[in-house]
């Protein structure tokens, strides 16, 4: 590996010197990276914005999962770039650059948790921190052909962690083995676990529809191979009217969320903002209370929809990003199509505050893809069960 491949990853206010992990645990030996979003102590966290970096305080203590990893013997070795505030989806940064995505060459490795799955990626770190407001943790993980984790909405600690949408957020992490992602969870995950045999397993055929389809096709050939280790499969669609709907009322409500995180922030400080992210936050302070309001209605409706039809013991299987990921160079105006695009995919997930997993599954004209499964509330370890049953498939061992 050069020295630019692991360099892209970092952020230039990397820690001062790795923290080390305790001598034993289930993660002992280990090493791990944090997106630039965890309270480290005597360290500031940036959030991807110089400017937000140099308005942040200094940390008195460790965010909570930072000190469970070296708690549990994992030692941490650094920072990586994210998208500032956390607003996209591709991967870039316009002012730290792109992590290269080792496993995609020329191409983007997905956002916002970029830095944190172009590491494991490209082998620099056993476990990474990342993020999932909207896509950020499952996307990241399809572009570099990783395991990914969408946690149950509430069931990790996310004090120390920078807010973005709290309603959405939640903090996910990164591994390129099956094994160490699963020990990662044990970890990491609180006691509300809500523990099911998976019984039966929905392929979404609505939300293959909206993958190109030579990835759907190769996922659903997966599938088919994957049949001896998983229970019986049905076919259903779950968005009545399109995903759409469930979209714009997911970037409506995230909106409206982001300018309260932000917003008294950015009025102040007026940040230099890249492309992309300048203009969705310029829409984040024109959403109303009632706009939001309305959305929030819907939301509510979508959520009773969703969960109802992943009770515990089903599981929900959809591709987790539509595409490859977009080449480097690709206009914005693409990756606003683009945006668009992953949104329907992972607006289920989001709204409902469901686990979701995104498994290394196919290549696609040599560039990695993900293959997901949703869960119901506090049916993470099933997820993370499921995905090392089914990494015989995926050329992995656990």
């Amino acid at each position: 590996m050069s020295a630019a491949v692991y360099r892209s990853a970092f952020v230039p206010h990397d820690l001062k010197a790795p923290l080390i992990g305790a001598p034993d645990g289930p993660l002992v030996g280990l090493t791990a990276v944090l997106k630039d979003m965890y309270a480290v102590a005597g360290e500031c966290a940036g959030g991807g914005n110089p400017d937000l970096l140099a308005a942040s305080p200094v940390a008195s203590a460790n965010a909570p999962m930072v000190q469970q990893l070296l708690d549990a013997g994992a030692s941490i070795i650094g920072k990586v770039i994210c998208e500032e505030f956390f607003y996209s989806v591709t991967g870039a940064n316009a002012h730290y650059g792109t992590p290269v995505n080792a496993r995609a060459p020329g191409r983007l490795p997905g956002g916002s948790s970029s830095g944190s799955a172009a590491a494991v990626g490209a082998g620099i770190c056993d476990i990474a921190l990342g993020s999932d407001t909207g896509g950020s943790v499952r996307i990241p993980a399809s572009f570099n052909g990783i395991y990914g984790l969408r946690p149950t909405h509430g069931r990790v600690n996310t004090a120390g962690v920078m807010d973005m949408a709290p309603s959405f957020d939640v903090p996910g992490w990164f591994a390129a083995t099956p094994g160490v992602f699963r020990n990662v969870g044990a970890v990491l995950l609180d006691d509300r676990q809500v523990a099911a045999t998976v019984e039966r397993v929905i392929v979404l055929e609505d939300a293959f529809a909206e993958a190109d389809a030579p990835l759907a096709d190769a996922l659903r050939t997966l599938l088919e191979f994957m049949a001896d280790d998983l229970p019986p499969i049905a076919h259903a669609k779950i968005a009545p009217d399109g995903f759409d709907p469930w979209r714009e009322a997911m970037r409506i409500l995230q909106a409206r969320e982001v300018w309260q995180t932000f917003g008294a922030f950015v009025t102040r400080y007026n940040p230099k903002m890249g492309p992309g992210v300048s203009e969705r936050m310029a829409f984040a302070a024109t959403v109303t209370q009632e706009q939001a309001a309305v959305a929030n209605e819907a939301r509510v409706r979508v959520v009773a929809h969703i969960r109802q039809s992943a009770p515990p013991g089903t599981v929900l299987a959809l591709p987790t990003a539509p595409c490859i990921a977009p080449r480097v160079d690709t206009p914005e105006p693409e990756l606003d199509h683009f945006r668009s695009r992953v949104m329907r995919l992972t607006c289920t997930a989001s709204l409902a505050g469901l686990p979701q997993v995104s498994i290394p599954a196919v290549l696609i004209d040599g560039c990695p893809a993900g293959l997901s499964f949703i869960g119901w509330p506090g049916g993470d370890e099933a997820l993370l069960d499921l995905a090392v049953r089914l990494s015989r498939h995926c050329g992995m061992t656990a």
